[in-house]
């Protein structure tokens, strides 16, 4: 039987991997993402895997969230599989010398983002009795780290919604689990450093950092298991990593 799924984010790390990743088991996939150019070069990169629909929406806009979910084509409009993978990381600030516009950035995206796009997919799984939503975390939802202050508490908070919406939706069929990697090389840190390549450079040095495809292929993973297995709560860090603070880069 054919699935859809949705991926937030698809146009670059995690989402991206998980896109080539899933095209090439025979998923449906509704890519999502802010950047036109890249969701149309990835479509046309996969289309001969799989079938490939693009939105083109900001996640923190709840309204073009409901606009581009209702435009899905009928092949489309029941979702299997919802990856809740948007997020980002603005700046690395002691808390008093913070950017409130990288809070917001980081609150809106990786927490309201989140809501509302769940928010938007979930009745109709509940209607239809079967789904499953995976909400991508991190380590930094389990643990704080020196200036991680927001970032940390907007993981802290997709670790709790991932918690409170695997109970609110027991008993609906709808299956619920998150994955938190931890050190991932991607364009994360491109974006947390503003552009600043050296720095970003820096926080990949002298070890092997997780890659998007690692986690990529944990996601295949998850949703391939059977309807009655549940990965609820995933933590993955790179073998040099022991925690946020403790990576071994000799």
């Amino acid at each position: 039987m054919e699935k859809n799924v949705l991926i937030t984010g698809a146009t670059s790390g995690i989402g991206k991997a998980t896109a080539i990743r899933l095209s090439k088991e025979g998923f449906n996939l509704i890519l999502c993402g802010r950047r036109t150019q890249r969701l149309e070069s990835l479509k046309n990169q996969l289309s001969s895997f799989t079938e490939i629909y693009t939105l083109n929406f900001d996640v923190r806009n709840q309204a073009d969230i409901k606009n581009a979910i209702k435009s899905l084509p009928e092949k489309f409009q029941h979702i299997d599989v919802l990856i809740n993978n948007a997020g980002n990381a603005h700046g690395l600030d002691l808390i008093q010398e913070g950017n409130t516009d990288d809070w917001d950035a980081m609150l809106d995206i990786n927490v309201k983002g989140l809501l509302y796009m769940s928010k938007a997919i979930l009745p109709e799984m509940v209607s239809r009795g079967n789904g499953h939503v995976i909400n991508i975390g991190s380590t930094a939802g389990k643990e704080v780290y020196p200036k991680g202050n927001v970032y940390c508490a907007s993981k802290h908070a997709v670790d709790a919604i991932n918690q409170g919406m695997r109970m609110d939706l027991n008993g609906t069929g709808v299956k619920v689990g998150a994955i938190n990697p931890g050190l991932v090389e991607t364009e994360f840190s491109d974006v947390r450093f503003k552009g600043d390549q050296e720095k970003a450079n820096k926080v990949y040095q002298g070890y092997k950092a997780l890659q998007a495809e690692d986690i990529a292929d944990i996601i295949w993973f998850v949703i391939s298991r059977p309807y009655h297995v549940n990965i609820a709560d995933l933590m993955v860090m790179c073998t040099a990593q022991a925690s946020s603070t403790l990576v071994d880069k000799n």
